[in-house]
Parts: structure tokens; sequence; C-alpha cells
């Protein structure tokens, strides 16, 4: 069930039957009582959502899970400190299901503040994707809402807030989406969430942006980057004071924020999370970059990595040294593991410090905390650098409309953009039912940003061509991308920069179905 290969008639006849199904749905939705299902949304879009959700293959099954936010205090690796987590553990324990199956996930609140989940990665219905006040309603302090889908796609994905700066914290966690014809060749798998950490042992994030934002307003009523400076977002790359923003001596493209630590699966570097196999054993990594703010190049001492899947999406194989995973992406690997102990480092991208774990085999001393693998002065793989397997690229055929993706912004004032404006003022990106489109990004800042598209993969590049498919995008400073995507997921999807504060600030849009 990896993936179909259907041509582009074959998706576009699909849409056409659901967007008939919802002609005749009516102006009614059911909206169970205490359910997910809530999100108000005009009717006959409603009804598309759930002819879409009628369409999707499944295989009968039906797993039921359930998830509590909640303040906890976990270890860090010998730091005991107060946050909020899934199941008062850190990271929270990951899900797991079968391509098709469906899955209903009870979750209950008990933060102080209301929160969401949203499944990232996952192409599911829309009134399931846990943005608050677009598809799903929030959950309330003491409440519990279900979300109710079927899982289309196999892979590495994550679920995650959407609500306000809480990705910075303690709730995240792995949802791993099994292929029933996958041939399995790997003899131990290993999950590895990567991490920047503040909370407990420095400013908390709301801390962090009020000093990054010096009281500027987020509302769309601050000076546009345009006005600000002619330069495509240079003016005031400085970051000032020692409120958890990085300074002009270490200034870097690659975040805004320093942290006082860096974290694989819950564990600090000077105490990490101990990995064990046995020397020959082929071993399959699903990293996560589950970060706020920190783009990560990976690599494991004494060995080189076999990519196989960005994005939960299949690749031909590559083997590099190490690779570069920006904010929500996420990236497949093999590696037959050698005799001895040896470092599995994560680097921040331009700022001190690494999150750490060990992996050992057999008898051997750890490394040094200080000691870096030398794969990590090698260049890292990035995407561009993928190509798509046969059956998980988009069907081919030229675009039937084309729609551009700017950003833009400045850090005085604090303020991201997409199109020009911030998120309260943006134009939705619109498309219609079983169009293909092609998204032209552009990168007019000197800031890296990780662009996700919520109910979707893209294709890098042209529509059937070689490039890979991928829901999070990293775009560098000054760079730009075309993107291909099918529109076979009705509804309407938020469109924004993987950085939780680049998105506080406001650099997010939507992608609008016209019906």
């Amino acid at each position: 069930m990896r993936r179909t290969g259907l041509s582009r008639r074959q998706v576009l006849r699909g849409i056409a039957g659901a967007a008939g199904l919802a002609a005749v749905s009516g102006c009614t939705r059911e909206v169970p009582h205490g359910s997910a299902h809530a999100a108000a949304a005009p009717s006959a879009l409603a009804g598309a959502v759930r002819a879409a959700e009628a369409a999707r293959p499944t295989t009968g099954a039906v797993r039921t899970f359930s998830l509590v936010a909640q303040p906890a205090e976990v270890d860090l690796g010998g730091r005991i400190v107060s946050t909020w987590t899934y199941g008062g553990v850190l990271p929270g324990a990951p899900f797991r299901a079968t391509a098709g199956d469906r899955v209903r996930i009870a979750v209950r609140n008990e933060l102080p503040e209301p929160t969401s989940v949203h499944w990232h990665g996952l192409a599911i219905r829309n009134d399931m994707d846990g943005v608050p006040g677009l598809t799903t309603p929030e959950i309330g302090t003491g409440a519990t809402s279900t979300y109710d889908f079927v899982v289309p796609d196999p892979g590495t994905h994550w679920f995650h807030p959407h609500h306000g700066l809480q990705l910075d914290r303690g709730l995240s966690a792995a949802f791993i989406i099994d292929d029933p014809g996958d041939p399995g060749d790997h003899d131990v798998e290993w999950v590895l969430l990567l991490d920047d950490w503040t909370d407990g042992v420095g400013r908390s994030p709301e801390q962090i942006y009020a000093d990054l934002t010096g009281g500027t307003p987020t509302d769309g009523s601050a000076m546009r980057p345009d006005e600000a400076d002619g330069m495509g977002g240079m003016a005031g790359m400085g970051h000032g004071g020692d409120a958890g923003m990085r300074g002009m001596a270490d200034m870097s493209p690659d975040g805004d924020v320093t942290y006082p630590l860096y974290l694989i699966n819950g564990r600090g570097p000077e105490a990490p999370e101990v990995l064990r196999a046995r020397a020959g054993q082929r071993v399959r990594l699903r990293i996560v970059n589950a970060a706020a703010d920190t783009i990560f190049t990976v690599a494991l001492g004494g060995h080189r990595l076999t990519i196989t899947h960005t994005d939960g999406f299949p690749v031909a194989p590559v083997t590099t040294s190490a690779v570069r995973i920006g904010m929500g992406e996420r990236y497949d690997a093999v590696v037959t593991l050698e005799d001895g102990v040896f470092p599995l480092v994560a680097a921040p991208s331009g700022k001190q410090g690494t999150a750490r774990a060990l992996v050992t085999t057999g008898a051997g001393t750890p490394p040094p905390t200080s000691q870096l693998p030398p794969e990590l002065s090698s260049r890292p793989l990035t995407a561009e650098l993928l190509s798509a397997t046969e059956d998980a690229a988009l069907p081919a055929g030229d675009p039937d409309t084309e729609l551009d993706l700017i950003l833009a912004g400045t850090m005085h004032p604090y303020v991201w953009t997409i199109n020009g404006t911030t998120y309260d003022r943006s134009a939705p990106l619109m498309i219609r039912p079983g169009q293909a489109g092609r998204i032209r990004i552009r990168n007019h800042s000197m800031m890296s940003h990780p662009v996700h598209l919520h109910g979707h993969t893209v294709q890098l590049g042209p529509a059937g061509g070689t490039g890979p498919r991928k829901d999070t995008l990293l775009m560098p400073p000054m760079g730009g991308a075309d993107v291909a995507l099918i529109a076979d997921n009705p509804g309407r999807w938020m469109v924004h920069c993987h950085n939780a504060y680049h998105a506080e600030a406001g650099m997010m849009t939507r992608l609008d179905y016209q019906l």
C-alpha cells in the first residue's frame, strides 16, 4: 500500500466524484458532541471533506489511542524540570498504525490553557487537522476531544500542538505509519526526536518571544518588512540583549534563539540515551526534528548513513556522512553497525552545543561529550540532492494553476510575512478540487525557513519529475524552489514557517479549496 501510482486522469476523476458527493450532501453537517468535528466550515466544503474521507482506501481496522496533555516533572539527564508533556513523559510515547487504518484518539487537556493537536505530515481529513480557528476547535482546560480519521500514507510522522508557543515545551511525539508492503530489511528500529530546550532551564518561550518582539505588535499593524528596509529583510538582523536571543557576535541565518540545552529523545548530552544493538545489525533510524527554532545536522561517528525516506516518502537511497534537518522535517536512514561505542550527534546549525545519544554494540569507552564526529565536517545532505522513487512521484502533467509564496521579514521590528502580510491580513492561496498546482516559493529574507503545508505533500520541481515528495521544505536565505501539488484533499489548510517564533510573528497563510 505504498503508493498507487495513479495517473493524473484517475486522480482528477476521483476528486470530481468527491465534489459530486459534496454537492448532494446538503447544507447540514454532523457535529458529534465533544468531538473535534465541531470546526466551523462552509457546508459545501464540509460535505467535500466527508466525501473525500469516505473515498479513502481502508484496512477495516480501527485503532484507539488516548493522549493526555499535562504538566509534569521530567528528567533531562540529571536535570529535573517542570514542563508540559504528553502522558507525563518526554518525548511522548509514539503512536503506531498501518496505512489505511482508522484511528480514534481521545485527547484530554489537563494544561492550564487551551491546546490542540496537529498530526504533522498526515494528509488526513481537514476537520481533524488540529488548527484552532481554522479546522478544529481548541480543547479547553479540563475538556476531552476525540480525533477520528483514516491514516492515508505510511512513513515517519509526528504530532504537536498548533497553539501559540506550546511547541517549544515538551508536547511532541512520533506517529509511525507502517507500510504493509515494506520488506522491513532491518534488524532494529530507533525513533529519534531532536529538540531545542529552554523550559525550566532558561527563559520561558513567552519571555523569549516578548524579548524578540520588544513590545512590537504582531497583529499586522507593525511596519511591513518592505517598508523597514529595501534589502530583502536585512535591516535589523542583529539580536539584542541576553534574553535568549542571538547576539551580533554569533549571528546566524538558521535561528533566532540560543538554547541552554539540546536533546535527543528527551536527554541532554551529559547523560544521553544509550541505543544498544549488535555489531553487524542493520538499523533503521527515523529522525524527527521537533525543535522550535533549530536546524540540526546529524551524524553517527564511524559510520555513513543511507537515506531512504524524507517526510515519509521513499527516495532513491543515497549514502552520506551527515544530513541537515529543518524544523518539522523527517528523514529515515539505514546503517550497518560497527563494533564499539559511537556518538550519534545532532549539531545545532549556527549555535553552540550539541544533542547527543550513544550507540553501543560492544566494549568501548564513550568519547568525551566535547568530541564531535569527523562526519560532521563534511557537507551534509539536503533535500534537493534526493530523488523520488517512481511510485512516490506525483502524476506527471502541466499545472492548471500557479501560486506564489513569498517569504520575508525583519528582526527589528520582529515581523515575518508571507506574500507581504502577517497571517491576520493574509489572502488565502486558492485552488479548485482536482487541479494540479505549482507553488513558486521565494525566500526574500536572510533567514532560513522550513515551509510546512498541511494536508498535502508536494514534489520538489515538476510533477512526475525526480524531485522528492515532502510536506516540509527548508528554504535557504534568498533561495527559491518551485513545487508541484495535486488538490486531492479538500479543505482550508494552513501553510506556514515551522520556526515557532516566525509563525507566531505572522509567517502563516492558507491554502483554500474553491468549490
